[in-house]
């Protein structure tokens, strides 16, 4: 795979990695099982990861296919990070069966790192180093020439919008700024899988937008995007699929435009009334012919079809509240549902 236009090098000569890949793999008893030319990179069948006694991932079924943005989901201690781990092969299964790009986590684990990249949740950037630098020195780890990376880094800053910050401290940049380094940094082994732990906790709106920008533009070049993310609308903005882990095990899986048609309604009708109104409002409505009602501590959550319909009949109740909000389905309301817990800590 070619990144921003990149072609592979190794010792000097271009190569075509999918075809390397398939002559080293094919049939090698080593790797186990090889299946380079499918569109699922990334298979896990029953996998599992005790910590002693406590069970973090429980028996999970997915799959990951080429070119898609796939999204793990769910409240702290569901099992996510648990997860990325064992697709970043740095933490083995304890049960059950895993292999990407055609290989067996385990077996291959150094192999597989070698045609991974990793956007950890907490930036590791050298700030003794410039921005340039910073490519300069990872390059090496994976054996690249001096050439190669210093063209790669060059095409990677510009890929950012780092260009003009390249020969800058790190320590100095803004989070944003850093957030996109690191992304630009976990390119320069040209991965064929991008595993983005919380790839915006922490920016504002503004920067948030460009690093979803960035993204997408990878994704639309073929890199296949794995990411866990407490946003509801980054899922929604970036998922092709995703997953809802809760407790080690997977509540829903699907699209979100899916997930939301299957476990909540087109719309959403939210009535907020003064404090001392708030329990009576609930008392009238507690019937009311919605999907579901959510009675929270400062608003009703009427899920229906049609909520400019049911505020019209909430008032011929005698409820008269002092805002009202209609708004369509979420993954977060997917997510409360499924959960009952809220993403953020």
């Amino acid at each position: 795979m070619a990144v921003l236009g990149l072609t592979v090098t190794v010792s000097g000569h271009a190569v075509d990695r999918a075809a390397k890949t398939r002559s080293e793999t094919v049939g090698n008893p080593r790797y186990g099982l090889s299946v380079p030319d499918s569109d699922v990179l990334i298979r896990a069948a029953g996998l599992t990861k005790r910590f002693g006694e406590f069970t973090a991932v429980d028996g999970i079924d997915f799959e990951l296919r080429r070119g898609e943005a796939f999204g793990f989901l769910g409240p702290n201690g569901a099992g996510k990070s648990s997860t990325m781990r064992m697709i970043g092969c740095v933490s083995p299964p304890t049960s059950g069966t895993l292999t990407i790009l055609g290989l067996d986590s385990v077996a291959a684990g150094q192999a597989i790192r070698g045609r991974l990249g990793v956007v950890p949740q907490e930036d590791t950037l050298d700030v003794d180093l410039t921005v340039r630098e910073n490519l300069l020195v990872y390059g090496r780890y994976f054996g690249l020439s001096r050439s190669v990376i210093a063209e790669r880094t060059t095409r990677l800053l510009e890929f950012v919008q780092l260009a003009d910050r390249a020969g800058d401290q790190v320590d100095p940049l803004s989070g944003g700024m850093k957030r996109r380094l690191t992304i630009a940094r976990s390119l320069i082994n040209e991965p064929e899988i991008l595993l983005l732990d919380e790839p915006t906790t922490g920016l504002d709106p503004q920067a948030r937008h460009v690093v979803w920008d960035r993204l997408f533009r990878l994704k639309q070049q073929g890199v296949t995007l794995v990411l866990t993310t407490h946003y509801m609308d980054e899922a929604e903005q970036l998922c092709d699929r995703l997953v809802v882990m809760d407790a080690g095990k997977i509540a829903a899986g699907g699209s979100p435009p899916e997930l939301i048609s299957q476990y909540s309604t087109p719309e959403v009708l939210e009535l907020r009334f003064q404090p001392s109104d708030h329990d009576q409002a609930a008392e009238k409505l507690a019937d009311f012919p919605a999907e579901r009602i959510e009675v929270l501590a400062d608003r009703l959550l009427l899920y229906v079809a049609d909520g400019d319909a049911a505020l019209a009949a909430a008032r011929a109740r005698g409820v008269e509240p002092l805002t009202s909000l209609v708004r369509r389905s979420t993954l977060e309301d997917v997510f409360l549902r499924l959960t009952g817990r809220r993403l953020e800590d």
